[in-house]
């Protein structure tokens, strides 16, 4: 599956024989993940065919002239196509020449040497862990540690994942992205610009049914029993007052088995809420609250005269979605570290054998398009063990994916997910 990468600026910079040189600000689930050179990437494309021989996306051909800007644009537009392409290859994706060159590069672009370090990572009760790593230690590496010191089962890592979390004001929380297996959690909360923010360890799946198979394992049951609590207490799942006195009744006890029965009942359980946001449903401008998860997006709506309207969107009504960025992208200093302002998700859905568009504007549209093409993978998962004739997703486990779900197409500030 495609990731959120694009390169949507770049810069001339002056080399040290006196000619020039392009930088391509590479964004990652938009955020800065690194600065590189076209030479770079083009000996990394060359370390990589000498692994995995011609199964490699094209690579843009060098110029041995002066580029006009039209070539410029053309071989940025290629390099992010490159980017997303070599990503399908989940073999690609865990090789050492590819991540050894994309942790290089997260080094150097934020000027951070490799050495040890310790680092803070979140429970959902509020504690922490201090585990002992390299800044140089990836997500998937530091994610291995965080088990072994809880007593997580390695074989149920796929189903949690490492996320930057901003801690609001007045006890909110609001997750800004999940650490993809390659990234480097230690530079990714040293370049974050928001305020506040850690890293935190939480389940990553969406399908509330999936809790049936960690319940062998008591650091696994410990620690969505711990995010339940903290979902229902954020408000982010919505028991009623009957469901909320039984579950109550229930964590006094410590009866955790029991009380993620019932929690699997409430309302919104296992679901990753989005911070206010505005959509164009059923006019521009209204404020919605998301919530997604269990094959859906639920949509609250607040109606001009303060009415509420709930919407809910099937996964399986939704044709493709895009995002976009809307703003600019240079200042003063250069790129900016995020691109998580001015962004917009447009949704296609059926209505009435009809396909319309749903515009939400927020600034997670990036993990609101990670969460959806993880409900589509989990659907193909259930899908393939529902029917033994899809031979070709059976190997289709968290973290390790070997199918093609969606065609991520990006263009200029353009994300699209085609043709779910």
């Amino acid at each position: 599956m495609k990731m959120h990468f694009c390169i949507p600026v770049s810069q001339q910079r002056p080399d040290a024989l006196g000619g020039r040189y392009v930088l391509y600000s590479v964004y990652l689930d938009g955020f800065l993940f690194c600065k590189v050179r076209y030479s770079q990437l083009h000996r990394w494309n060359e370390q990589l065919k000498r692994v995995f021989g011609n199964c490699l996306p094209p690579f843009p051909p060098k110029y041995y002239l002066a580029m006009t800007t039209s070539m410029a644009d053309e071989r940025r537009d290629q390099l992010e196509q490159y980017l997303q392409n070599v990503t399908m290859d989940p073999n690609m994706l865990r090789s050492d020449v590819f991540v050894d060159f994309l942790k290089l590069m997260q080094l150097d672009t934020f000027h951070i040497t490799t050495k040890k370090a310790s680092l803070d990572i979140f429970l959902p009760d509020g504690r922490s862990i201090k585990v002992e790593i390299q800044t140089s230690d990836t997500a998937e590496r530091v994610l291995e540690v965080v088990s072994h010191n809880i007593g997580l089962c390695q074989e149920l890592l796929g189903y949690f994942g490492l996320f930057l979390i901003h801690f609001c004001k007045e006890g909110r929380l609001s997750v800004v992205k999940k650490l993809v297996d390659f990234e480097l959690p230690y530079v990714s909360l040293r370049s974050s610009e928001v305020e506040n923010c850690k890293v935190g360890l939480r389940k990553w799946y969406l399908d509330p049914s999936l809790d049936a198979r960690l319940m062998d394992c008591r650091a696994a049951v410990d620690l969505i029993y711990m995010q339940a609590i903290q979902d229902i207490e954020k408000e982010w799942a919505k028991p009623t007052e009957l469901q909320r006195q039984k579950l109550e009744a229930l964590q006094k006890e410590d009866n955790q088995t029991k009380f993620l029965e019932l929690a699997r009942e409430v309302r919104h359980y296992g679901y990753v809420q989005l911070e206010p946001c505005t959509c164009d449903h059923p006019e521009p401008g209204c404020q919605t609250l998301l919530s997604i998860g269990n094959n859906e997006i639920s949509c609250c709506i607040t109606l001009p005269d303060n009415r509420t309207l709930d919407i809910i969107f099937q996964m399986d009504r939704v044709k493709c979605w895009q995002v976009t960025f809307l703003g600019t992208l240079l200042d003063t200093d250069g790129p900016q570290q995020t691109l998580n302002h001015n962004l917009e998700l447009r949704l296609q859905y059926c209505e009435d054998s009809h396909w319309r568009w749903f515009v939400i504007h927020t600034k997670q549209a990036f993990l609101l398009s990670s969460c959806l093409k993880k409900m589509i993978s989990e659907k193909m998962v259930k899908q393939a063990a529902e029917n033994p004739e899809m031979k070709d997703y059976s190997s289709f486990l968290p973290r390790k994916s070997k199918i093609k779900i969606a065609e991520v197409d990006c263009a200029f500030g353009t994300i699209k997910e085609e043709d779910l």
